[in-house]
């Protein structure tokens, strides 16, 4: 059976990626997919239309930019042939982002808190569901608001799976126009970067599909080239 990008067979301790090599000019666009209880209210009693971002992938398709999608259980259950468009589409690789974007270490912004003993189940709950959409879906997960400590890696061991985190924040969360997520995104790459954005848009973060397009064609000027988490890691 082939081993899919992210698998871990470490049973003590949760592997964690931060950016790849930095000797080549290679650059992962990421992007989560957030749902929480707070969000679904809203989505059903109308006050928000979507919390998916189609002009930000069709951007992405029309682009041809490779990426990274982390999605939450919540938001999978929600847009259950969305998640199998992208699955379909070459373009793409599928990751997980537990299952209702609650923190993994306390005091994580607003995200409240998934205790010690319900965490495993939580993000394996999140791989069961991607993997009943994607024949594809990687072994790569993300942190709520990139927070944990040693007792979430800890707990979390025996899923399988590599905590993806970040060098570069998007900033996009909440942003009042696209530009400071691009000078954000642009100021602080560098190689092996792995930038975190999100494709939930919404109220918590309507700027992304206007930001996307500044930050690739400069991105890609600068020589870089766009590529997966997977891609990113890759020893070819």
């Amino acid at each position: 059976m082939q081993v899919r990008p992210g698998a871990s067979s470490n049973t003590k301790l949760m592997p964690v990626l931060d950016h790849g090599p930095r000797n080549k000019k290679q650059i992962a666009l990421t992007f989560d997919a957030d749902l929480t209880a707070l969000m679904r209210k809203r989505l059903l009693s109308g006050k928000v239309k979507s919390y998916y971002n189609k002009a930000l992938v069709d951007e992405l398709r029309a682009m041809h930019v490779p990426a990274t999608m982390f999605l939450t259980g919540m938001w999978m259950e929600q847009y259950p042939q969305v998640v199998r468009e992208l699955a379909n589409d070459p373009l793409f690789e599928l990751g997980t982002h537990t299952y209702d974007h609650r923190g993994f270490a306390k005091h994580c912004y607003t995200l409240g808190t998934v205790p010690p003993g319900e965490m495993l189940a939580d993000v394996r709950r999140a791989v069961v569901q991607l993997d009943q959409l994607d024949p594809h879906a990687t072994r790569w997960f993300r942190f709520p608001g990139g927070c944990y400590d040693a007792t979430a890696l800890h707990e979390l061991a025996p899923a399988g799976v590599t905590a993806v985190g970040l060098d570069v924040p998007g900033a996009d969360g909440f942003a009042k126009s696209a530009q400071p997520i691009v000078k954000q995104v642009l100021d602080h790459v560098q190689n092996g970067s792995i930038v975190v954005l999100h494709m939930h848009g919404g109220d918590n973060a309507p700027y992304t599909a206007q930001a996307v397009g500044p930050i690739v064609r400069e991105l890609r000027a600068r020589g870089y080239e766009l590529v997966t988490v997977t891609r990113l890691v890759s020893r070819r």
